[in-house]
């Protein structure tokens, strides 16, 4: 594969980054691994390129991924015919993927509900809608494709119920407010999300539940479904999700990942036509630290 330097000065593997699906850390392998050549040179990855540099490049093959069912522990809130509601602890991924072909939500899924919807093949069987593998809290499952076009389609018109529950840094001045913010691929980072004008629009709204000084807990319910949408709109406001890796301070609660939990889902059945609604305790850890954060 070949791309064409259009704006010059950035390092080889930056560049080949920004130019193609290759991520840094791919783009650093290939180049030492003499796979990439600039005008037909190999050269190193801190070398600054040119406009008009003719960068070429193999793909890497993509990893094959066997995905297989796996008896491990999973939180079943609800289940009939058509859909489940899990609990999915904090930690779990939700889906397979490269890096992550065993010990997801997916994996257990395949074990504990034998149907599942096949919407979105064999490598998300069931998913209707995801949250990061840091956040705890509740999924809906399709058992089949006509609950999982049912759900999907609320989703997408924004009648699903959402509510998260956050500790954030920092004390928000209002008790409620509403966040809305495009949110699109960062212009910095491609691993990241941001608030960018060329984003999808997105809205969060909050509650302020109880204030420690330099930490609140928050409800937020969430109108969109953008990736990171919370951590990255609670991180725009300057009160980002407290042990949050990527959008929050190094200085923070210690905790297992961002102190996030998807505590309350409604939607209507896709069968009865019933409006229904769950919660979920959020886990141990996060209520250990509100029992701290209360007594200091």
């Amino acid at each position: 594969m070949e791309v064409v330097v259009k704006v010059a000065g950035a390092r080889l593997d930056k560049a080949l980054a920004d130019l193609t699906e290759l991520s840094r850390a791919q783009a650093n392998e290939s180049i030492k691994a003499g796979e990439v050549l600039v005008n037909g040179k190999a050269v190193k990855a801190k070398y600054a390129v040119k406009e008009g540099d003719v960068i070429s490049y193999q793909v890497p093959e993509e990893e094959v991924l066997e995905y297989v069912a796996e008896d491990i522990p999973l939180d079943i809130v609800y289940e009939d015919e058509d859909v489940a509601v899990v609990n999915k602890p904090q930690g779990m991924v939700v889906h397979p993927s490269a890096g992550h072909s065993t010990g997801t939500l997916v994996n257990a899924l395949m074990y504990h509900i034998k149907d599942l919807s096949s919407i979105n093949g064999v490598v998300r069987p069931g998913i209707v809608h995801r949250i990061d593998k840091d956040t705890s809290g509740l999924l809906m499952i399709a058992k089949n494709d006509k609950a999982h076009n049912a759900l999907a389609s609320e989703l997408k018109d924004q009648k699903s119920l959402r509510k998260y529950l956050a500790i954030v840094h920092g004390n928000l001045p209002n008790d409620r407010g509403i966040i809305e913010a495009p949110i699109g691929r960062s212009d910095k980072d491609r691993k990241k999300q941001a608030v960018t004008a060329k984003g999808k629009p997105a809205l969060t709204r909050f509650h302020v539940l109880e204030r420690f000084g330099d930490y609140t807990l928050v409800e937020l319910t969430l109108e969109t479904g953008r990736t990171h949408q919370i951590r990255v709109h609670m991180a725009y406001i300057g009160h980002p999700v407290a042990g949050d890796p990527a959008y929050g301070p190094r200085k923070t609660l210690k905790g297992n990942g961002q102190f996030l939990h998807a505590q309350t889902l409604g939607f209507t059945h896709p069968r009865t036509g019933e409006l229904v609604q769950f919660t979920a305790e959020a886990p141990a850890i996060f209520q250990e630290t509100l029992e701290q954060l209360r007594h200091r």
